[in-house]
């Protein structure tokens, strides 16, 4: 086996097929269920999209009804939840927190199951499963934020859609509508891409007939990396350093002349640009216009020149909603819990698909390691040696 058989990061390697999403390679759109994102986003709420990933068709007005109130029903931030969010250290990584929680959970569901196979359960049950983390991320999210700044929870609000009642679990405040607009989109733009690492975790952990909830704990270690779900945390880092737009030059100097990693740009799968940018780039403007915080901008905008202009390398969608999410007052250690929020739709879709067509997922490996050698001194077994010896025999 050569260097150029092994596809390092399974790099170029088609390995299932899957119905949930892909990215046009002639209009460089990323397709949910054959919609482009953008029209996604601009036209329906969050509940719609997820319904759309998980049964394949945007809801009908009954379809989404039905949604809205099976997800209000999972709203709260159960007891035993919070008591284990409360048990982890004030400075432990929210995506600790959100892991935990979704560990409790699972375990809570699934107590008493003895067989293997209950435990994973029917599609109808895995269904019902990501509806009700679908209802109870937003709470647990919220919650991490406020308790690190010293604050109680907050009950949820019925009346409220989903990016609403997440914006009053987090900040206590009814949000406006503009804000309400921006956070909706970013959640619809962030719901799915086909084998991303945290999805493909997800698919992996399924293919062993495990149950929902381990391969969502899974795929959120898998997301918490700053190359997949940390980047967007990493951007605001970068604006942080750089302060304002007049700073760019230099900082990009410096950053490039120690091989330094820019995060916010580039992207595994878009080559000509990561078609969710505009969309969320035209949510950050109204959130610019809305704060007044034109200094934002600026430093976007500065940035993003001259990366693109020394590397030719364009933004992902991490470099607009970092800044987004800065400005409606998210901590920046809550950004990738955002992200699980929004991606569990696509994460769950693409668990229901593994389990209706499934296989073990098990690659093999080039091993590069010593030849095969022995311990000095060992003596195998005799009776082992007799009985292999027999074998051999027997088999001919």
């Amino acid at each position: 086996m050569t260097d150029t058989d092994i596809k390092k990061g399974l790099a170029g390697v088609v390995v299932d097929y899957t119905g949930v999403s892909k990215v046009n390679p002639e209009t460089n759109s990323l397709l949910y269920r054959g919609y482009p994102v953008q029209e996604l986003a601009a036209t329906q709420s969050f509940e719609a999209v997820a319904h759309l990933l998980w049964h394949g068709e945007l809801p009908s007005h009954e379809q989404l009804a039905a949604l809205r109130a099976t997800e209000r029903k999972n709203r709260a931030l159960q007891t035993d939840v919070k008591a284990a969010i409360d048990l982890l250290p004030l400075d432990a990584h929210p995506m600790d927190e959100v892991r935990t929680a979704v560990s409790v959970i699972g375990a809570r569901e699934t107590a008493g199951i003895s067989n293997v196979m209950d435990a994973v359960g029917t599609h109808e049950q895995n269904l019902e499963r990501s509806i009700r983390l679908f209802g109870e991320l937003p709470a647990i999210v919220a919650y991490g934020q406020r308790r690190r700044r010293g604050l109680e929870p907050v009950d949820a609000r019925d009346d409220l859609d989903y990016a609403a009642n997440f914006l009053w679990l987090t900040f206590g405040e009814e949000p406006d509508e503009v804000v309400v607009d921006a956070f909706n989109r970013s959640m619809i733009l962030y719901a799915e891409h086909s084998f991303n690492a945290s999805t493909f975790t997800a698919r992996v952990v399924t293919s062993t007939l495990s149950d929902l909830y381990s391969a969502i704990v899974a795929a959120i270690g898998a997301l918490k990396g700053p190359l997949h779900g940390g980047a967007n945390e990493a951007v605001l880092h970068i604006f942080d350093e750089i302060g304002e737009a007049d700073n760019v030059v230099p900082w990009l100097d410096e950053a490039l002349a120690h091989k330094r990693k820019i995060m916010g740009f580039g992207h595994r799968v878009y080559k000509r640009g990561d078609s969710r940018v505009p969309t969320m780039k035209a949510a950050l403007d109204t959130l610019v216009a809305h704060y007044g915080r034109p200094d934002v901008a600026s430093l976007y905008d500065a940035l993003e020149s001259e990366f693109v202009n020394r590397k030719g390398i364009y933004p992902n969608l991490d470099y607009p909603s970092g800044p987004a999410y800065n400005l409606i007052g998210f901590d920046t250690l809550t950004f990738t819990p955002l992200f699980v929020a929004s991606r569990v739709t696509g994460w769950t879709a693409h668990i229901m698909e593994q389990q209706a067509s499934n296989a073990l997922i098990r690659p093999l490996s080039a091993y590069n390691g010593p030849d095969e050698r022995h311990i000095e001194g060992y003596f195998p077994d005799t009776a082992a040696l007799e009985v292999a010896e027999r074998a051999e025999e027997a088999a001919g």
